[in-house]
């Protein structure tokens, strides 16, 4: 397997999990997640710095209904002044006239702090305000507009800023923030905002977004109307408090929200607000990991897997694969502990691709190593079978002129032929041994071809002269043409086993009486060597098949010539080596032409 492979698939896993959190689905899984890490994990409990005047079920009815309600919030207000709460602010626009304007009017006027609400309008141009006899009477309005997500409308953060072209306002749990703490101004820069000595992170270029750390619905204390009507002595309960007061009564108005801590049970939309005032004054602030820090998590986790499945196998990969995924799931909500958001989809994805690529690498590699081990059994096989098929002739050779050495008694002249015979059959039978163990070892890759110069035309004429006595039994004619180079580059003796075996092929398979031609020829930077005989001939569907290792022709068959066919495919695997090429041309009953095509030397 390439050694870049591995690498490119971890490369992807990477890749991958980072781009998942990119998609809409990607983005839905994260708020899943983020919401679900909201309800496994709230931070210590701590006594809330702000109360709820509320107008609930039992208020609007006891006041009568929306048109009371000014009437109400005006009892209210003077129920809780001498509470002195520090900031009072409204979840209730009061932009059109009603019943009860004079009373809370004059409410308004004697609250110090007072903070009343303005909403965004859809044209992006102009503000709904309160009246402006009740505007006159705070000092600070503050948007209310809620930042719902576009796909679940569940409110996780709350746009800081809202501005049209000539104005701009800041969110109302803000502006009771800056005022309670007697802050004149709030300063500005790209990624921040500072409000006394409180550092909010929260960027311009992404609208000034906080992500609230909301408490459970009820976690903010509440006193409604009805409640202070009734008992005087809960105005108690506001004293140097930050109130938010508005409506919390299910069918009187349509402000609430879902948020990560609903369930089916909806958030009021002044509740919403106080928890934004909470965020600031715990200074419990969610914020979103630098994509550095998630790229480096993911990279960990992405190398981690990789190494896991390069450096072992079995069930101590398998085990421990399982352990990087887990902790790859658990990351983002350890991380959410600690004030981070980390993207969940990246992390799990990363994992998820990183442990399948790298599992599916292994997998490959020890098939690889599977086949390789096979293939290595069959290359033993083979080698068997090829001793035994060429070694047959030189063995016989020895094994008769021994016998008749030690049968008979010969004159000192024939026992001195027979010794030389055995003696040149012996070299013969060594020849071969280290030819097939050359050309198993090139094949394997253990050996490096030789590269030296040897005589063409000498080395086919031995080679013709070695088959020349089996032809003449047959009565074949063999003849030669001269090579168009003298030189050639590269191992002798496999070179010397290619060219002998076409030659004892061609006359294997040719009739008796028939011609066995050997020439050359030059072209376009390569020397051609053929050898040509009139034989049996191979048909068009065994010449593709002919150099696949113990395959034999149908004809080859017929011919009753013995032979495993491997002779063949080694040829192939030799001129292969030596940067060349071997091709057949044949017709059956008229003969077949093998051609090697070798480099020119230089």
């Amino acid at each position: 397997m390439k050694p870049l492979v591995y690498p490119a698939v971890l490369a992807l896993a990477l890749v991958s999990g980072i781009a998942a959190s990119w998609t809409a689905f990607g983005d839905q899984i994260n708020n899943n997640a983020y919401d679900f890490f909201f309800r496994l994990y709230q931070p210590p409990p701590r006594t809330p710095d702000s109360i709820l005047l509320a107008v609930d079920d039992a208020s609007f009815q006891a006041f009568g209904g929306l048109v009371g309600m000014r009437k109400a919030f005006a009892a209210g207000l003077n129920r809780i002044r001498d509470a002195h709460p520090r900031v009072v602010a409204f979840d209730v626009t009061f932009a059109d006239t009603g019943t009860g304007d004079d009373e809370l009017e004059a409410a308004f006027s004697q609250t110090p702090h007072l903070i009343l609400p303005c909403v965004f309008l859809e044209d992006g141009e102009h503000w709904s305000d309160p009246l402006p006899r009740f505007r006159r009477h705070a000092v600070v309005l503050g948007q209310v507009d809620a930042q719902l997500d576009k796909f679940d409308a569940v409110s996780r953060e709350i746009p800081l800023e809202k501005a049209t072209s000539r104005d701009r306002r800041w969110a109302l749990g803000l502006e009771a923030y800056r005022e309670s703490r007697g802050i004149q101004r709030i300063e500005e820069s790209p990624v921040d905002l500072r409000v006394g000595d409180l550092l909010i992170p929260s960027k311009r270029s992404e609208g000034r977004p906080l992500l609230v750390r909301y408490m459970a619905i009820g976690g903010i204390p509440r006193v409604t109307l009805k409640q202070l009507a009734d008992d005087p002595a809960k105005a108690e309960l506001f004293r140097n408090k930050v109130v938010f007061a508005g409506v919390t009564d299910q069918t009187a108005v349509q402000d609430r929200r879902m948020t990560p801590l609903s369930d089916s049970q909806q958030m009021a939309g002044v509740e919403i607000h106080a928890n934004v005032y909470e965020t600031l004054a715990r200074r419990s602030f969610l914020t979103d990991v630098s994509p550095s820090v998630m790229l480096l998590a993911c990279l960990g986790i992405v190398l981690a897997s990789g190494a896991t499945f390069y450096l072992l196998d079995g069930w101590a990969a398998n085990l421990l694969a399982l352990s990087i995924f887990a902790f790859a799931n658990f990351l983002p909500y350890w991380l959410f502990k600690h004030s981070l958001v980390f993207p969940y989809m990246s992390s799990t994805v990363t994992a998820g691709f990183a442990i399948a690529g790298s599992a599916a690498w292994r997998h490959l590699v020890v098939r690889r190593q599977l086949r390789q081990s096979e293939s290595a059994r069959e290359r033993y096989q083979q080698a068997m079978q090829f001793v035994t098929h060429e070694m047959k002739t030189p063995l016989t050779a020895i094994q008769g002129s021994s016998e008749l050495i030690g049968r008979y008694a010969l004159s000192d002249e024939k026992r001195k032929q027979m010794a030389g015979l055995i003696n040149a059959e012996s070299k013969r039978l060594a020849g071969m041994i280290e030819t097939f163990l050359s050309v198993e070892r090139l094949s394997a890759g253990q050996m490096e071809l030789k590269r030296e110069p040897f005589n063409a035309p000498e080395l086919l004429e031995k080679c013709v002269a070695r088959v020349r006595p089996v032809a003449e039994n047959k009565a074949i004619e063999i003849s030669t043409a001269e090579l168009p180079v003298n030189t050639l580059l590269g191992d002798r003796e496999l070179m010397e086993y290619a060219f002998y075996n076409l030659l004892t092929n061609a006359v294997k398979y040719s009739p008796a009486k028939t011609k066995v031609t050997v020439y050359g020829a030059h072209e376009k930077g390569r020397v051609l060597v053929t050898v040509e005989d009139q034989g049996v001939g191979i048909a068009p569907k065994d010449a593709r098949r002919i150099f696949e290792k113990f395959y034999r022709t149908d004809s080859a068959e017929k011919s009753g010539e013995k032979g495993t066919g491997i002779g063949l495919s080694i040829v192939e695997q030799i001129v292969v080596q030596h940067g060349g090429s071997i091709s057949v041309a044949s017709e059956v009953g008229k003969g077949s032409r093998f051609t090697i095509s070798l480099p020119c030397p230089n």
